[in-house]
């Protein structure tokens, strides 16, 4: 096992520090979303977490470690589309430390106002995540704060408890579609499934117009690739982590490119089968499922609607198709 993936007892110890924020999030076999599919389908709702989204999971345990270790900062500086940041402003908030977070000019209205009322400093820099988080690194030395990553072991090992709780809860799945954003989550569903022994196959989902992951995976190294994706910035970045792309070489099975348009049509679906709002990024993973359908029938699926913070406007745009490009697309 990679060094950065978390065993069993390290999830499993990421788990009680979770806990202490919240309960475990829900798991449902939707029979609309099944009736839809052609064969059985479980989706994992981590639009149930107290940010709304799953990266809550890892703030929690990034900063616990933080704490056991006695090395809080006397500050904190992390760069986000929006989720990553609110799990470290949350956090942060919880151990006392003062909060700084870069996000790029035009980032979701509502995810920054998310992100503010956590008590965290906003700083907007550039146009995409990877000069957001380039300028946060640059403001952290100036400073001396602690900048936080959006990749780490210690991250991973609460994101982790997500998938554990997925695969204790419906341990006859059969193959499991995970978003790759930076790739925290794809990882930890990766350290679940070896740690609990699971035989799920894990596919990952990567937008159409961010391929970094899906460049650097074939080409063996790490490729940067422009980001155009307007509805997936939960999905949106420049530059693959080394260290994830390790991981994803060894424990995906394959990879999946879903378009803003089916993207869209994904969060339309969600909507009308389960009546729960899906951001981009959070409806990616049954984007892939639903691309794939022909070839999953008589197989139990499962994906997660990882987190449900989009726009208002923006979801009204998505949800009324005959009046947007993105729907226009889907359908044509």
């Amino acid at each position: 096992m990679s060094p950065v993936l978390p065993s069993l007892t390290d999830i499993e110890d990421a788990a009680a520090v979770v806990y202490r924020a919240f309960g475990a999030t829900p798991q449902y076999r939707w029979a609309t979303l099944s009736a839809r599919l052609g064969t059985e389908c479980w989706l994992k709702h981590e639009n149930h977490t107290p940010v709304g989204a799953f990266k809550i999971r890892g703030g929690l345990t990034y900063f616990h470690a933080l704490a056991r270790r006695g090395a809080l900062p006397r500050a904190v500086i992390s760069a986000t589309r929006g989720n990553h940041g609110q799990s470290v402003a949350w956090a942060a908030r919880a151990h006392g430390v003062p909060c700084t977070i870069v996000v790029p000019h035009g980032n979701s209205v509502e995810k920054n106002a998310a992100m503010r009322s956590l008590g965290a400093r906003l700083v907007e820099h550039g146009d995409e995540f990877q000069t957001a988080r380039e300028h946060a690194v640059e403001l952290a030395a100036q400073q001396g704060a602690h900048m936080v990553p959006s990749f780490h072991a210690d991250l991973l090992s609460g994101v982790a408890t997500a998938w554990w709780e997925f695969l204790r809860a419906a341990p006859h799945l059969e193959v499991l579609y995970v978003p790759i954003g930076l790739g925290s989550g794809v990882c930890s569903a990766i350290a679940a499934k070896r740690a609990l022994g699971h035989a799920v196959r894990i596919v990952g989902v990567v937008s159409a117009h961010a391929t970094t992951y899906a460049d650097s995976l074939a080409a063996g190294r790490v490729v940067e690739a422009a980001v155009s994706t307007e509805l997936a910035d939960g999905m949106a970045c420049r530059v693959a982590d080394a260290q994830a792309l390790a991981v994803m070489a060894e424990g995906l099975d394959h990879l999946v490119h879903v378009s803003d348009a089916e993207v869209a049509q994904a969060m339309r679906m969600l909507f009308a089968d389960t009546h729960n709002v899906a951001e981009g990024a959070g409806a990616a993973g049954f984007a892939a499922v639903w691309k794939e359908r022909a070839q999953l029938r008589g197989r139990v699926v499962g994906t997660t609607l990882s987190g449900g913070n989009v726009d208002s406007a923006r979801l009204a745009q998505v949800l009324a198709p005959a009046a947007t490009p993105l729907a226009a697309e889907a359908t044509a």
